[in-house]
């Protein structure tokens, strides 16, 4: 529904905490956050095995989405929360929930001993599905990994934001996921750090066996073209500060490294209206993965 931020509930940890980051948006937007619980019917030769009766189906249908709306109430009693139960396909579902919502949010796994995301296949389709932006929160993470640490270099859910990061193709910049990054910066009073990754021309071998380095004039070139493209957003939005990052190397490994320091990483992907081939571009999928924020997916054309 309008003015809504939706949640993928299924119970677990990692959707327990996308409803948890749900909740702070929500302040932060002035909106309401509603639940949506979506639950697989068992096929009935499951269904009536002792360990899946009635006591089990009850439990998924009416306790989980019960007490997590009573747990983000009861943390967040300044936000409207509503719950709902749907039957289905978990990703069919989201997507059709996602249609009226200004915000779609999942859980995802931490890799076991490696920073960053474990996005599973219903997250992955319901991304590639979804024109409303999406935002994949970590299992584990607390409201402190978002902000700075306080004077003593402790952890602190009261200080300042950290930065939020936003991935940006010089090539073609999109005005909406440029606009959701600033937006998202100015609601948490942070800063804004614009990445943009750059590799070497085809002929940078030919040039060099020539005698002329081209990196150092390439290097010039692509930071002007990021500034350039910032340069209305940075007069749009005079309250927000900005930081350019033009670095030579994969878009991907410096958003990932970026994800670090970051409250939010923004990253686009293009609507493709064919039913066929990849619909989440190799940067986003990567940054989806492994980086360690939230991670924000903002649909464009």
């Amino acid at each position: 529904m309008p003015g809504t931020i939706t949640v993928g509930l299924d119970g677990s940890l990692e959707s327990r905490a996308a409803a948890d980051w749900a909740a702070r948006e929500a302040a932060l937007r002035g909106l309401a956050v509603r639940l949506v619980h979506v639950w697989q019917p068992v096929p009935e030769p499951m269904a009536q095995a002792p360990l899946l009766g009635a006591e089990t189906h009850q439990h998924w249908t009416e306790r989980v989405p019960r007490e997590a709306g009573e747990d983000v109430r009861r943390r967040h009693p300044g936000v409207e929360v509503s719950t709902e139960q749907r039957d289905g396909n978990p990703a069919d579902v989201l997507v059709e929930a996602a249609r009226d919502a200004e915000l779609l949010v999942l859980g995802s796994r931490a890799l076991s001993g490696i920073g960053g995301f474990l996005v599973g296949s219903v997250g992955q389709s319901v991304v590639a599905r979804t024109e409303a932006p999406v935002v994949l929160v970590r299992a584990g993470g607390q409201p402190a990994d978002e902000h700075l640490k306080d004077a003593a270099g402790l952890p602190s859910a009261v200080t300042g934001f950290r930065p939020v990061v936003v991935g940006l193709d010089t090539g073609s910049p999109d005005d909406r996921v440029i606009s959701f990054a600033f937006e998202e910066a100015r609601r948490r009073g942070a800063a804004l750090t614009a990445v943009h990754g750059w590799n070497l021309p085809s002929y940078y071998a030919n040039s060099v066996a020539g005698g002329y380095d081209p990196r150092e004039d390439i290097g010039r070139a692509q930071a002007g073209a990021l500034s350039e493209a910032l340069l209305p957003w940075r007069e749009k939005y005079p309250d927000v500060e900005v930081e350019e990052m033009s670095r030579f190397g994969t878009p991907a490994s410096h958003l990932i490294d970026a994800s670090h320091d970051a409250s939010l990483v923004v990253v686009g992907r293009r609507v493709r209206r064919s039913p066929f081939g990849v619909h989440i571009g190799s940067v986003t999928h990567a940054v989806m993965h492994h980086a360690t924020a939230p991670v924000a997916v903002v649909a464009h054309d």
